[in-house]
């Protein structure tokens, strides 16, 4: 450690490789050098001279930096260009190093890379695996890949298997609420249990104050994609990354109403097509994501209407106002990034869910669609797989529904509208495509037979009604939005 830059620069010998390499940091990332190399404290390894290898990794990403006398190790996730996140320890001799400046060395690195971000060191959390879900690899992902990250970052864990359906639900239900963040290895189906145990707690509002984040090992993971983007929303490290230096977000939750009976849902309802290709091929999750697509050929096939009235609470209906308010909240949220903070809001002594707004029996305001139908979907976040961004100008906490409304149409002009532009939600521009913000909305079906689906469960075929709670739940999110990238209106829609 050299006396112009102890606070900066750190040389050890790698125990692996046995090369010289130098390790230094500033107020943005952690570079790793093989060689010696002429650190500047203020560039920082940037611009080097000679040959070696450089690695630069964003302060985010650096989970550990520990020492056992002179023997260093220091973790972080690392990335090659645009595949997938992996763990990298390195481990080595510090050459020439006085205790106390080594102590302050990674004491300072680590206050960069989680006080200055607002972040808590060492989390604790209780983590539920499905070792059912999508391909069954829960258990393998997480004893291969999740646990040593975890563990890592000096993270306290208390793990939980699920048996049985709804047993997610009798955890969450009875859970202790002094765990930093509820972790989820499974898909989408888990959420929504988890969720619901919350709305059953003895404390609901603040079991609802925990930070959940996802692991995606299902065969939909709407969720992870949703908080971490279409690139990484199937980088298992990646949302583990999240689970550690995450923060909260808060996010609305609707409120399910079905033969007097309250479901809490977190991401979609739907009737029609759509729901025959989730739960028509719920048989089929062993064929991960290609299940979907077949759903879709199938249903393209059958093409039918759906037997339903709907009705909704109409709150915005012009699109591009939706999305103004979309960009103007993304850019606002990047603006004040720095002020976010890892903190749990202040527990609270109300003991009950947020009562409904909305009777099923109220016929005021409400504006109802007697045209036939192929499919309702309301819901929240953009995304409900990695081919179908659905609500693209969806927001975390606005308090509002997505609802999409689709006619019936041509094949042609359905595959037009839904087709390959489904997957980047340009679907949303299609004149064919009713889209509307509702702060409340309700189906009646007009046949005994169909299909409805909350958040990827099979549901009664029966009459129902949604209305959002705004801010319910909590996330762990990188960006504090919703991670889904939207184009502006195109020349022709």
């Amino acid at each position: 450690m050299s006396d112009s830059s102890s606070r900066r620069e750190l040389r050890i010998r790698a125990a692996v490789s046995k090369k010289l390499t130098t390790l230094c940091y500033n107020d943005t990332e952690l570079s790793v050098t093989d060689g010696r190399f002429p650190f500047s404290s203020q560039k920082c390894a940037r611009n080097l001279c000679g040959t070696g290898r450089l690695v630069q990794v964003p302060l985010r990403q650096v989970l550990a930096a520990r020492r056992d006398g002179l023997i260093v190790e220091v973790a972080y996730i690392g990335r090659k260009k645009k595949e997938p996140m992996f763990l990298t320890t390195l481990v080595g001799t510090v050459e020439q190093a006085e205790e106390n400046v080594l102590d302050a060395w990674l004491e300072t690195l680590l206050h960069l890379a989680y006080e200055d971000m607002g972040v808590k060191r060492g989390r604790r959390v209780k983590v539920i695996i499905n070792p059912h879900s999508g391909t069954k690899k829960g258990v393998a992902t997480f004893n291969k890949t999740i646990e040593p990250i975890l563990r890592s970052a000096r993270c306290t864990l208390d793990v939980s298997h699920t048996t049985r359906g709804g047993h997610a639900y009798e955890i969450a239900k009875t859970l202790s609420l002094d765990y930093d963040a509820i972790v989820i290895v499974s898909g989408d189906g888990l959420v929504h249990e988890v969720l619901n145990g919350f709305a059953h707690h003895e404390q609901p509002l603040n079991a609802f104050r925990i930070p959940l984040a996802p692991i995606p090992t299902g065969s939909g993971n709407g969720l992870a994609i949703n908080l971490l983007g279409m690139a990484d929303g199937f980088d298992v490290c990646a949302a583990t990354l999240n689970v550690v230096k995450g923060l909260p977000m808060k996010v609305d939750v609707c409120s399910l109403t079905q033969n007097g009976k309250r479901t809490l849902s977190f991401m979609s309802q739907v009737v029609g097509l759509i729901a025959d290709l989730d739960i028509g091929t719920d048989h089929l999750r062993w064929m991960g994501e290609a299940r979907f697509t077949y759903g879709f050929l199938r249903g393209l096939i059958q093409f039918k209407a759906c037997p339903v009235q709907l009705s909704y609470k109409s709150v915005q209906v012009d699109k591009d106002d939706m999305y103004a308010i979309y960009q103007k909240r993304r850019t606002e949220t990047k603006a004040n990034e720095a002020t976010r903070k890892g903190l749990l809001e202040p527990a609270t002594d109300e003991t009950a869910l947020p009562p409904l707004k909305y009777s099923t029996t109220d016929e005021d305001g409400w504006t109802v669609v007697d045209k036939p139908l192929l499919y309702v979907l309301g819901g929240k976040g953009p995304y409900l797989g990695r081919d179908f961004m659905a609500f693209p100008v969806s927001l975390p906490d606005d308090g509002l529904i997505d609802l999409i409304a689709q006619e019936v149409s041509a094949r042609t002009e359905f595959l037009g509208a839904f087709g390959g532009d489904a997957a980047n939600g340009g679907t949303f521009w299609k004149s064919s495509v009713n889209y509307v913000k509702a702060s409340a909305y309700r189906v009646k079906p007009l046949s005994p037979k169909g299909a409805f689906a909350v958040d990827g469960e099979v549901f009664p075929f029966e009459e129902y009604q949604v209305e959002a709670h705004q801010g319910l739940a909590t996330l762990l999110s990188p960006y504090g939005y919703y991670a889904a990238e939207v184009a502006g209106r195109p020349t022709k829609a």
